[in-house]
């Protein structure tokens, strides 16, 4: 149900048609992340039927009405719920957007979250550089096969370096937003 969610972020930020959602998601979250205008379209309906948002219909001359959705207040408790719900299984598109709705929910419950994920991630890096260092102790020596899984063991390092050093960043910067005082 990302898409929902993602969606509810959007309208938090500022409410729209599902033409306005289409655009932005081409702007912000579409950069690593795609749904296609029937996509948004179809949740939007659904999203509608549940209560998460309520329409305004906007006349416009010479051309079709416009839809304007906005969050509903039970669109407002369930983004709050997810925001704080724990998600192991989480990747990195939907912790990217409850980090992006942290302010509609409540932060600290999402750099809780990102710290789950930070230390997971943080456990399997200390294990691939353990098979490095056991597996692999003269990269520069390898050919075949063993220089091409040596490869494949430097990707997912990378990934994971990736991975805690965002986190890392993201903790910094909430930390600081959540109490500015200390940041002085």
């Amino acid at each position: 149900m990302v898409l929902e969610h993602a969606i509810l972020v959007s309208l938090s930020e500022r409410a729209g048609s599902g033409y306005e959602l289409t655009r932005r998601f081409e702007k912000s979250i579409g950069l690593f992340w795609s749904a296609t205008h029937q996509q948004i379209y179809r949740v939007l309906k659904r999203m509608e039927e549940a209560g998460w948002v309520t329409v305004d219909v906007v006349a416009q001359s010479g051309r079709p009405d416009k839809k304007v959705y906005t969050v509903s207040d039970d669109g407002r408790a369930e983004l709050v719920r997810w925001l704080a719900e724990p998600d192991p299984g989480a990747g990195p598109v939907e912790l990217a957007v409850k980090i992006r709705g942290a302010t509609f929910g409540d932060p600290a419950k999402v750099a809780e979250e990102i710290v789950r994920h930070r230390d997971k991630h943080a456990e399997r890096l200390d294990v691939y550089r353990q098979i490095e260092k056991r597996d692999f102790p003269a990269p520069a020596n390898l050919d075949g096969q063993h220089l091409h899984q040596y490869l494949v063991l430097r990707g997912g390092i990378r990934v994971e370096e990736g991975q805690v050093e965002w986190f890392d960043e993201v903790l910094s910067a909430m930390e600081t937003a959540l109490n500015p005082k200390d940041a002085r």
